[in-house]
């Protein structure tokens, strides 16, 4: 008969070898040291499978309703987001004219505030400490009163408003 002299076999002989030392080291202990070694053992294994397994899954458990509301909202705000832009792609086009007119009126509202220039399918806006929710107001005009979209923005915020230039751009520019 041949002895079996696979990796496998070599291995396991390997392990035999190495445990025995402790094995017989588990034989010689009393019964009353070895139950309590088993327990403790079991407590460690018992500790390790918490910290690994149970704990995670309750911190997750314990979060995933604030997280859940956060997406929630997040989703409610990408939902309009895209109604208001199926709304303003289905908005009969404006003539550049018609644009402009709407982009002056938005403007008189902030006053000396702001100046407007037109340069070809774009037109700059010039603001001198605007505030916050004046230039939303008039961001909102333009994208939905005047078809118009900011292409670009240089703007510096001071403690009485934003300063800078807006651009925008208005007609088939789109």
């Amino acid at each position: 008969m041949k002895a079996d002299t696979s990796p496998g076999s070599q291995a396991a002989a390997g392990l035999k070898a190495a445990l025995a030392p402790w094995r017989a080291r588990w034989a010689a202990l009393p019964e009353r040291e070895r139950r309590l070694a088993s327990l403790a053992g079991l407590a460690l294994l018992l500790f390790l499978t918490w910290l690994v397994a149970v704990q995670p899954a309750l911190r997750t458990l314990a979060t995933a309703p604030a997280q859940r509301d956060a997406v929630e909202v997040q989703w409610q705000a990408m939902q309009k987001r895209a109604a208001e832009a199926a709304e303003l792609r289905g908005a009969t086009p404006m003539s550049p004219e018609q644009s402009l007119a709407a982009l002056k009126s938005a403007t008189e509202r902030l006053g000396d505030k702001a100046r407007l220039s037109v340069q070809g399918d774009r037109v700059v806006l010039t603001l001198t400490n605007v505030g916050t929710s004046e230039l939303r107001d008039w961001l909102a005009a333009a994208r939905s009163g005047a078809r118009a979209r900011p292409v670009e923005a240089t703007l510096s915020r001071a403690a009485n408003g934003y300063s800078g230039t807006l651009i925008v751009a208005i007609g088939g520019a789109l």
